[in-house]
């Protein structure tokens, strides 16, 4: 996620808009919306909707109504009505996907209380902004000494100024109720600043300071996911996954949201599938399942007397037993079925990608031996001559 501008420099910044990611263009900003209605004009008679989105800092997005019709675009400055004051945000969406995200999100489009843009930002409110937003990592490492000295627990994770500078959100985390009317006493009085405590949830907290996940890929809630459903162990279960909670949990302690992205496939896959619980009568005595892969579509059993020796069946094997079982039938064991091989497929994503052996580099080079050969032949033919 980069705009065109962007290149990283000496210090790790961009070296082109030199906002580490939140750029004008809004081309490597979080949570961004592709305006796909954007090259399709309105139908005749028909008028421009008159609410925009616009995003502050982070992952924080509001809607707010044009009342003045000022033309806007995707990445222009604006200055917002604010509780207190104004606040400066970047436009993310206009149009009428703006329509689409309001009721997705369940805002009305008739809501009379919905802020407005008072103005597009001058030069001046920019600078205030900028201003405001290099203070922001002074004032937290400051207020985290100062909740540290109150002996508070809880953990400030983010701050947000407002644009023109006369507010600032304290975004935290922690497990329980915390008294922290001495802290804003304090700060307010270190900062000059009204202060505004915001507690936030864990899985917030990874959403607003971002980062990299073990996949090596940015973080899904900073990047596009936008709704937090609970996550269980069950959905570790039904795909197979060891449980360990260090390769589970991401980096905001909790179940990794990816837990779900295929939980659906695999449920629909275990509708054909016999239960864990299943248990097979043989002669020998009965066998319980001990593993399933749902891939490979094969099951093992073992022994009750014997459970370290597994034998492999296939799915329409198992369901074969069970047919015979419910018919008051017993089979005689079950490496009568085992010996049958099961058929494995060949694997059609090998080497996908293209990646060589590690030990290339030792083998010979077959083209230099040929040359050799050649150059031998030519002065062998020389001699002869």
């Amino acid at each position: 996620m980069a705009c065109s501008s962007c290149s990283t420099g000496k210090d790790g910044q961009p070296r082109g808009c030199k906002n580490n990611g939140t750029c004008g263009t809004d081309g490597c900003n979080k949570l961004t919306v592709f305006d796909w209605l954007s090259n399709m004009s309105l139908p005749n008679g028909q008028q421009p909707f008159d609410c925009v989105e616009v995003r502050f800092k982070n992952s924080r997005k509001e809607f707010f109504r044009n009342v003045d019709a000022i033309p806007l675009s995707i990445g222009d400055v604006v200055a917002t009505q604010a509780k207190a004051g104004h606040d400066v945000g970047i436009v993310t969406l206009t149009g009428e996907l703006v329509r689409v995200q309001m009721r997705k999100k369940k805002v009305g489009f008739d809501d009379k209380s919905l802020p407005k843009i008072y103005r597009k930002a001058t030069q001046r409110d920019i600078d205030i902004w900028q201003k405001c937003r290099n203070r922001e990592e002074e004032i937290k490492k400051r207020s985290r000494e100062i909740a540290i000295s109150l002996n508070l627990q809880m953990k400030l994770s983010d701050v947000e100024f407002q644009g023109d500078g006369s507010k600032a959100t304290f975004y935290y985390t922690a497990e329980e109720r915390v008294d922290f009317r001495q802290l804003i006493k304090d700060m307010a009085r270190a900062f000059g600043i009204r202060i505004e405590m915001r507690q936030i949830g864990y899985r917030q907290e990874a959403q607003r300071l971002g980062g990299i996940g073990s996949c090596g890929r940015e973080l899904c809630c900073s990047t596009w996911l936008t709704d937090f459903r609970s996550v269980s162990t069950a959905s570790a279960r039904y795909q197979q996954l060891a449980l360990n909670p260090q390769k589970l949990a991401g980096q905001c302690g909790k179940l990794k949201c990816c837990l779900n992205y295929e939980l659906d496939m695999y449920l629909e896959a275990l509708k054909d599938f016999p239960s864990p619980d299943t248990k097979l009568q043989t002669e020998k005595g009965v066998a319980f399942c001990q593993k399933v892969d749902i891939f490979k579509e094969t099951l093992w059993f073992s022994y009750k007397n014997d459970p370290s020796n597994w034998h492999a069946l296939s799915k329409q094997q198992v369901q074969e037993i069970l047919d015979t079982n419910k018919s008051k039938g017993k089979i005689d064991s079950l490496e009568a079925f085992s010996a049958e091989k099961v058929i494995e497929g060949e694997a059609m994503f090998e080497n996908a990608a293209g990646q060589d052996s590690l030990t290339r580099f030792d083998r010979p080079k077959k083209r230099k031996q040929k040359r050799k050969k050649r150059r031998n032949n030519k002065t062998g033919n020389k001699a002869n001559v």
